[in-house]
């Protein structure tokens, strides 16, 4: 019996949980009360002990007792002794001062480009006579602005960069603002919509991709460095999927290449790290990750975070007849719509609004400059007002309506061959009741079932918590999406209800069970084996094979059990019962109502002033034409940010948020809710520049010197230290909360100086990076974690490496 290592844990325990004695058979969670993030702390302390081995979280699961760990500890094969990561080398401020610059006269000088090429264009079309005349000039200056726009970043990539070769080079450099300048006109481009469509595989390739015959690709995540992409022939990239062809670490871009062979999937949510290889017939699995130059064999079937083999098979749709001629015809028929009917229609119709609405004379009269007239603010008003309100209303009618009318055409658990009909439906079915804004309106609240309900979720008998959902919820078929009752899910759930393979495709039902609690970012597919009482825990793989597990909690990738709850995290329950949870959740709602409304206020006097803003351009046309149009494009982002940052201040009454652990019945949690309603998406045009630390700081990140953020998003930012020179690569999350049924807790994060998280890594509160540490792509860093200076984390939940 390993008496010398099952002392010192028993020691460091005691102290973690306060007792002056810990019995060696005691249960971590049933006996002591322990929970995830006492053990966290437990973890970081033992490390610290040179005569120790590493433990980790997923150990403590496995061996719930000081006894069982001591043991296996003491069996376990000798961990490899890694080097610590060397700090970066301390960037340049005068050339990250540079390159800001350069930055910022590129983006002025494309939107003044815009704005004259969008007035003479509008002259031109308003010249026209009757309808068939504006409708030709509105589809010629639409198809010619939509094949510009495609264009130029595929003449930008082949002038500036030339072809994509495996190389490295620092941020902030001459070298890395040519790499900004492609990859912000690739994600410019009208392209992106195409996603799913052959067309789109046509656009990679003449962006240099080498990409086979009958491949399809769903993942909006646009590939950067194209020649170091290759993709065999039959093969199916899911949504969400990440591969970039670079990644960014420690102030350095590393471009390298990612191969797959032919007939191989990868699934949603995954990440493809620079250097790695899928053989033929290969599959990677949903939340999963290939990194440090992984390579998968013919044939093998791998998920996991990292990646591991497995038997499961993650192609479960049959093959159907699906032509050449056929993806043709549907990729032709995908740009003639654009060109044809969309573009016409959003150009023609806004210059007949404009030229044909009486009561917009004032506002568009180019030489009347008439801004210091109580009338143009007063016709700005209005049509704000009225803009507004019709929108709603429409795009409300519209995910409710129009997607029941195409439902009848889709049978669930048929096979559809792709680019016919039925995908089409598929398409404008799962775009339409995607619409962000009304879930994010509704989310956190009560009102998100009705609203769900509507859009046809299936939610069986609702147990009102007044947080069943948060505000981003995806589908691919809201009609098979199935939630038992009592369910509360976080941010980030996807239901995966629609199967894919390189020919064809399937809708089936997902359902997950009652009384289930689902953390963020969470990818649930139709065949999911969990059913009752059930924690999901954030990022975690949902199991296809395997028994049904109940009753427990499920945490990374590939899934352990875990215990469904503690004590500890039981302390608010009796909020949630009898006359208790009818009071706590009568105020919330009334709160939810009221921050609901103040939204939507805000976000109407955020459109009254872009309209103002639009039409003082028009104002003063004749003044400096087209120039001022795309000055007001700028004004127009400054104020959007410099808005929603008073906003989100005010709401903050210019102070920082503080740590909780409190009931979301608490009057605490109810304004803190208020806060994810701020809208951030216009952060995205700031990425990869030195004004998104800008933005971070006013927002009240303390934020240090030359950060480099590619794509970070911070929710809870006044809780958040981020050191001089950290890297953040694309799509992290830094979450400084949770919520666990019905109790919410929130805490610090710091990052040292010098510190590299990996694309799509999420980091939880209560974290300390260490300087110089580095978090490998797609991990889950679990809360209260410390990792050391120098070391080298990844996976799901993130261990050392």
């Amino acid at each position: 019996m390993p008496i010398g290592t099952e002392r010192v844990l028993a020691e460091v325990l005691a102290g973690v949980v306060r007792v002056d004695h810990v019995p060696p058979d005691s249960h971590f969670f049933d006996d002591l009360c322990a929970n995830s993030l006492v053990m966290a702390h437990f973890c970081a302390r033992v490390r610290k002990h040179a005569d120790l081995p590493a433990v980790s979280m997923k150990d403590v699961y496995g061996h719930p007792t000081i006894r069982s760990l001591a043991a296996a500890l003491d069996e376990a094969p000798v961990a490899k002794v890694f080097e610590p990561e060397p700090p970066p080398p301390p960037g340049r401020t005068s050339r990250y001062l540079l390159c800001g610059a350069l930055q910022l006269l590129t983006f002025a000088l494309y939107c003044a480009g815009a704005g004259i090429l969008a007035a003479r264009g509008f002259s031109w079309v308003a010249a026209g006579s009757g309808f068939i005349d504006v409708y030709t000039r509105s589809a010629l200056f639409g198809g010619a602005l939509f094949l510009g726009a495609c264009l130029v970043p595929i003449a930008a990539k082949w002038l500036l960069v030339g072809r994509w070769r495996e190389t490295e080079f620092p941020v902030w450099s001459l070298a890395y603002f040519r790499f900004w300048l492609v990859k912000s006109l690739l994600h410019a481009n009208p392209m992106a919509l195409f996603v799913g469509n052959p067309v789109y595989v046509l656009y990679l390739r003449l962006l240099g991709a080498r990409i086979g015959p009958r491949v399809t690709i769903l993942s909006h995540a646009i590939p950067v460095c194209t020649d170091l992409l290759t993709i065999g022939g039959g093969s199916v990239i899911r949504k969400e999927a990440y591969f970039l062809g670079y990644h960014a670490h420690a102030g350095v871009i590393r471009t390298g290449p990612v191969t797959l062979g032919q007939d191989v999937f990868v699934g949603e949510k995954t990440v493809l790290d620079i250097g790695t290889s899928m053989g033929d017939g290969a599959q990677l699995g949903h939340a999963s990750a290939l990194y440090d130059g992984a390579a998968v064999p013919a044939g093998q079937h791998w998920h996991g975070s990292p990646a591991e083999r497995t038997d499961v098979d993650y192609v479960r749709v049959p093959e159907a007849a699906c032509s050449t001629p056929r993806r043709v015809l549907f990729a032709v028929g995908g740009l003639l719509q654009a060109l044809l009917v969309v573009v016409p229609l959003a150009i023609g119709g806004t210059e007949l609004l404009l030229t044909e609405a009486p009561a917009l004379d004032v506002l568009i009269e180019p030489d009347s400059h008439d801004l210091s007239s109580p009338a143009f603010y007063a016709e700005a008003l209005g049509l704000s007002i009225v803009g507004f309100l019709v929108v709603l209303a429409i795009g409300l009618a519209t995910v409710a309506l129009v997607p029941r009318v195409l439902r009848p055409i889709l049978r669930p658990d048929r096979t559809y061959p792709l680019y016919g009909l039925h995908y089409s439906v598929h398409r404008t079915i799962a775009r339409m009741t995607n619409l962000k804004f009304f879930k994010w309106l509704c989310g956190d609240s009560s009102y998100i079932v009705p609203y769900l309900r509507a859009i046809g979720y299936d939610l069986s008998q609702v147990e009102q918590t007044g947080s069943n959902f948060g505000t981003e919820v995806g589908h691919e078929s809201p009609y098979l999406a199935k939630v038992g009752s009592g369910t509360m899910v976080a941010d980030g759930l996807s239901i995966m209800n629609a199967d894919f393979s390189a020919t064809s495709f399937r809708v089936a039902q997902a359902s997950i069970g009652p009384r289930n609690f689902l953390g963020n970012h969470i990818a649930y597919p139709a065949g999911g084996r969990t059913g009752e009482n059930c924690l999901l825990a954030t990022k975690v793989m949902i199991p296809l094979e395997g028994p049904v597990r109940e009753g427990v909690g499920l945490l990374g990738s590939p899934p352990f059990e875990i215990p469904r709850t503690v004590e500890r995290d039981t302390r608010f329950d009796h909020l949630r019962e009898g006359d208790e949870l009818r009071r706590g959740l009568a105020a919330k709602n009334r709160h939810n109502l009221r921050t609901m409304a103040l939204h939507l206020f805000l976000r109407w006097l955020h459109w009254f002033a872009l309209t103002v803003i639009a039409f003082a351009a028009f104002d003063l046309y004749d003044v400096a034409g087209g120039l001022l149009i795309g000055a007001s494009m700028v004004v127009g982002l400054a104020f959007s940010t410099g808005y929603y940052i008073l906003i989100e201040r005010l709401i903050c009454r210019f102070r920082p948020l503080v740590p909780q652990l409190v009931s979301i019945y608490d009057p605490y949690f109810r304004w803190h809710e208020r806060l994810w309603k701020v809208p951030d998406n216009h952060l995205v045009v700031f990425n990869g520049t030195p004004f998104k630390n800008v933005v971070w700081r006013l927002l009240g990140v303390r934020l240090g010197r030359r950060v480099f953020d590619d794509g970070a998003s911070i929710t809870e930012r006044t809780l958040v230290t981020i050191g001089d020179d950290v890297t953040l690569a694309a799509h992290t999350k830094v979450q400084a909360h949770s919520q666990e049924d019905g109790t919410f807790k929130s805490d610090y994060i710091t990052l040292g100086a010098g510190c590299t998280l990996g694309t799509s890594a999420l980091v939880h509160y209560g974290v300390t990076l260490g300087e110089a540490a580095v978090l490998a792509p797609d991990s889950f860093l679990m809360k209260g974690e410390q990792v050391p200076a120098g070391a080298r984390w990844g996976g799901n939940p993130a261990t050392g490496r």
